[in-house]
């Protein structure tokens, strides 16, 4: 366990040279509200920004409101707009926020209606002070007849932003509702391409580590590529010598000490060290994100509550039991082998709890 007890150690509240990281934060549910299935979300504002603190100062950005933050699996567009706003006025390092269309009712929705939708989002990003991620919509992934009309949403919103923002692919292992997002392979390239002066960069999560290389490899100059390969991580950030990609990745919420100092050895140019770190950290990652991927959030919030970042394991929608407990065993088993929970008696102490609750204590 390299980094067990690893504690202040690894606080350097300063940002990486070698590489842009972010960290997607979850929530922290109040247990004391309903937070069932159907519920408007409630959330323990002290702890989720206490998290945010956290990772600012590991050294990373924060990524709020995407998907690791249960948006759209029980997080509400009200209880969005108000993390956004309250983590921007808190920050204390760089912040990116999720811009969607789930403001609008599930169902049918127009073209128009997604548009407006998503410029709505936009603003309200932008005046909390976070630079924005425009991230897929399950609205235009129903309502696009094909590629054109990815290009004539995508193309408004960029034209119509102040400055450059992220683009976000979620792909359907995350979501099996953005299945055939961008209605073409090519059709996000050429979206990139044509407004390249308005794409920071885009985040791509498709566990699919050769065709983000390819991509990376196809962007015009100075458009970054950000990995959202909870699989693949270590090999795509360190890249080759025809680039590498940036990180936004969910499991950096839970390894964020010993992924600070792997940061701070390939700021060095210790690539050898880097390695060593991140390695014990993917068999980790690779269960947190099995199939299916989409509940990967309640493995997070599980080791959060392991780690001490939360005083409980209730999650918003009641999310809690989106995996088995043989799931969980089995993470909190690869947690320690990785050397991410901070204090061994809290850790035994409330997995001990939490066995007998789930009828698993003996």
């Amino acid at each position: 366990m390299i980094f067990s007890g690893y504690g202040e150690q690894f606080r350097l509240k300063r940002n990486f040279r070698s590489r842009i990281a972010y960290a997607a934060a979850p929530v922290t549910a109040d247990p004391s509200a309903e937070n069932i299935p159907g519920a408007p979300a409630a959330l323990d504002w002290d702890t989720t920004l206490r998290f945010r603190h956290h990772l600012w100062d590991h050294g990373f950005g924060v990524a709020e409101a995407m998907d690791t933050a249960q948006r759209g699996a029980g997080l509400d567009y009200p209880a969005t707009r108000e993390l956004i706003r309250r983590s921007a006025a808190e920050a204390t390092g760089p912040i990116v926020a999720g811009v969607g269309t789930d403001q609008l009712p599930a169902g049918p929705a127009t073209i128009d209606d997604i548009t407006k939708a998503y410029l709505e989002q936009l603003s309200d990003v932008r005046e909390a002070g976070a630079t924005p991620v425009i991230m897929c919509s399950r609205h235009l992934a129903a309502a696009a007849r094909d590629a054109d009309d990815y290009r004539r949403v995508y193309g408004t919103l960029l034209s119509q932003s102040d400055d450059p923002v992220l683009l976000h692919w979620l792909g359907e292992a995350f979501d099996p509702l953005l299945a055939g997002y961008w209605g073409g392979d090519d059709t996000v390239l050429d979206i990139i391409q044509e407004h390249a002066a308005k794409v920071e960069g885009i985040k791509i999560s498709l566990l699919d580590a050769d065709y983000e290389v390819e991509l990376r490899r196809q962007l015009p100059e100075g458009v970054r590529m950000y990995t959202g390969d909870d699989f693949n991580y270590p090999s795509l950030i360190l890249g080759d010598d025809r680039g590498h990609s940036e990180a936004l990745l969910g499991v950096l919420a839970v390894i964020a000490p010993p992924a600070a100092a792997a940061f701070r050895a390939l700021d060095g140019g210790d690539v050898t060290t880097y390695e060593q770190i991140l390695g014990p950290t993917l068999p980790l990652a690779r269960h947190l994100f099995a199939a299916p991927t989409y509940h990967y959030k309640t493995g997070i919030v599980f080791l959060n509550w392991l780690a001490g970042h939360q005083d409980h394991f209730t999650m918003v929608n009641g999310a809690q039991s989106g995996r088995s407990p043989r799931h969980l065993l089995a993470l909190m088993r690869l947690a320690d082998e990785a050397g991410i929970l901070p204090d061994a008696d809290l850790a035994t102490h409330r997995a001990g709890a939490w066995l007998t609750t789930v009828g698993m204590s003996r």
